[in-house]
């Protein structure tokens, strides 16, 4: 229901304006003209969603990947109907992260730039800061040097800073009667020198085509500027490693038994094993130590014929697992084989004030498998099935330990205690008296609501919800 609703970008009122009035294609259909197939994994969907920005349903930004004409890309593209593409502090660090995964994979770029430029309110917010807007165009910049392609459509409004976006790409196609860039509109030129200026004149497509130069190619249509970005992409001369096309099976159990398995408890009592039956090639997993540490699974396997070392929580990251952990990370580092995290942490009760010798060896051994996880060179991809919590997060690659990429199922929670303990947990000069009851019931429930997968979504804390089924084909 979530994903249907940001589906609608604005709303159907605002789609309506936006095609009919304007003369515009949504931002869907675009994509739709641009890409291969279907196969497109979209980018943190539900980001910004019920962030407090009044109406705004969402980023107002869309993000993905995607192939064109065969070579994979990167899409940064603005939704117009979200208030005009006007951009949010949640939109900027959107496309800084598809910025992000276009440099770590040296992915071809292409921005669909239909935005109104920086939502001024906010400016505190997006502007000064080292990741703030400006980060979008030193990125562009360092992008250009490391020689990975970037491309863009001017497929409406180009405003004030979102100007550069284009500017700084190597080609740029705009199009006749639809496309207009300009650092201030014909608005602000009016106040400022009482002249009127149509926005044709002042940053129209054939300014910008035959006068400025800021244009490389002209289009007459939307369907056109599409097609000629397909025709550009084809002479960039940039064909990645071609991808071995590798026979594989399908698991031999159903991966829509995944929705049935998904833990909705976070105490780990599901033996994980029952989850990578239902997302490794033919169901076979080589196990790596099965009676050592077996609070922590981990084995080779293949995932769409692609071999990877999993690592996946069966319970508490005890002293044994955290070193069976370390060792076979180092192991996939050097054979260089992709990691794949499961995380389905358990939560700990309150610690004792006396710190046992187990525990503290625990957290030695816990803080060599976090060494052995950042350091690794390898491409990390971390999958939270169940609830994450506390340090368990680091050793198992969560977002701070910066995974290629972080997904989550629904039922996920992400937190870094277990609100449920929090009745056993005694407080500094507690007495017994039940006077905080009530500021101690709204900490639960405060935490209860920040620990979900959706408020995780919303700010990108990860790259996207995703539904258990489909884990195999992200």
């Amino acid at each position: 229901e979530l994903l249907e609703t940001v589906s609608k970008g604005g709303g159907e009122n605002a789609i309506s304006r936006h095609t009919q009035r304007n003369k515009k294609l949504f931002v869907r259909d675009r994509l739709k003209l641009l890409l291969d197939d279907e196969s497109f994994l979209e980018l943190s969907p539900l980001a910004g969603l019920s962030m407090p920005y009044g109406d705004v349903p969402a980023a107002g930004c869309l993000t993905g990947i995607g192939k064109i004409g065969g070579v994979w890309c990167v899409f940064m593209a603005n939704d117009a109907t979200v208030k005009g593409g006007t951009i949010y502090p949640v939109g900027v660090k959107k496309q800084l992260r598809a910025q992000e995964i276009a440099m770590q994979n040296r992915l071809l770029s292409v921005y669909l730039v239909d935005s109104g430029g920086a939502f001024l309110p906010l400016q505190s917010e997006l502007f000064p800061d080292k990741l703030h807007g400006g980060r979008v165009f030193y990125n562009e910049a360092i992008m250009s040097a490391m020689r990975i392609p970037q491309v863009a459509v001017v497929c409406g409004s180009c405003v004030a800073g979102g100007a550069y976006v284009p500017t700084m790409a190597e080609e740029v196609v705009m199009i006749d009667k639809i496309s207009t860039l300009f650092l201030a509109g014909p608005p602000l030129v009016k106040a400022a020198t009482g002249e009127y200026v149509s926005p044709e004149d002042l940053g129209g497509a054939k300014l910008h085509s035959q006068v400025s130069g800021c244009s490389d190619h002209f289009a007459s249509s939307e369907k056109e500027a599409y097609e000629c970005i397909r025709s550009v992409i084809s002479t960039l001369n940039y064909d990645p490693l071609p991808e071995e096309v590798t026979e594989h099976d399908s698991p031999l159990y159903s991966s829509e038994e995944l929705l049935g398995l998904a833990p909705r408890e976070y105490r780990c009592s599901l033996p994980v094993k029952l989850i990578l039956s239902r997302l490794m090639d033919g169901s076979r997993f080589q196990e790596f130590k099965a009676n050592y540490g077996t609070t922590l699974v981990t084995g080779f396997g293949h995932v769409e014929g692609h071999l990877v070392g999993i690592v996946a929580n069966n319970g508490e990251l005890s002293h044994d697992a955290s070193l069976k952990g370390s060792h076979f990370v180092q192991l996939c580092n050097q054979r260089s084989i992709p990691l794949l995290f499961l995380q389905n942490t358990a939560p700990h009760a309150a610690e004792p004030t006396s710190i046992s010798q187990a525990h503290s060896s625990r957290l030695k051994a816990q803080a060599s498998m976090m060494a052995a996880v950042a350091c690794a060179a390898v491409p990390k991809i971390t999958l939270v099935i169940g609830g994450c919590y506390g340090s368990d997060s680091y050793a198992m690659c969560g977002r701070s330990f910066s995974p290629n990429f972080l997904f989550l199922w629904p039922n996920a929670r992400v937190a870094l205690v277990d609100s449920r303990h929090f009745s056993t947990v005694p407080r500094a000069g507690d007495d017994g008296s039940t006077g905080d009851e009530s500021e101690l019931k709204q900490l639960k429930e405060k935490l209860e609501e920040e620990s979900s997968a959706f408020y995780s979504s919303a700010r990108l804390w990860d790259d996207g919800v995703i539904l258990p089924q489909n884990t195999r084909k992200v």
